[in-house]
């Protein structure tokens, strides 16, 4: 029951965020909102237990996830042929940027403050 409870919570907030980028014209997308409004929501603790069980639920469920994108790729092999090489050079070039630019954000986070900057 918690793990219907957790999806809805997410579903909620995913449609909540939706409907805030619509209709006050927001330059950002509804499911980024709706992460946002879920990093409030994780401060009360009966949110947190049931986002978590659905975590959990979601996660050991996590290859069936995969299905739809590798039927998708043997139904364009012809595109992946054609264009392969390219992709996978941008799969590798965006994913070290990703990580990059993950890394120097950490880095700036967990600079310690200097004696005059405040906290």
């Amino acid at each position: 029951m918690q793990v219907l409870q957790g999806l809805a919570i997410l579903l909620t907030l995913q449609s909540a965020g939706e409907a805030l980028s619509r209709l006050l014209h927001l330059p950002y997308p509804g499911p980024v909102i709706g992460m946002v409004l879920l990093l409030v929501a994780l401060r009360w603790p009966a949110v947190q237990q049931r986002v978590q069980t659905v975590a959990r639920f979601l996660l050991g469920h996590l290859s069936l996830l995969f299905v739809p994108v590798g039927v998708g790729v043997v139904t364009q092999l012809g595109l992946v042929a054609e264009h392969g090489l390219r992709l996978l050079v941008v799969i590798v070039v965006s994913t070290w940027i990703g990580l990059a630019v993950t890394a120097l954000v950490l880095r700036r986070l967990m600079r310690p403050a200097s004696p005059g900057e405040r906290t």
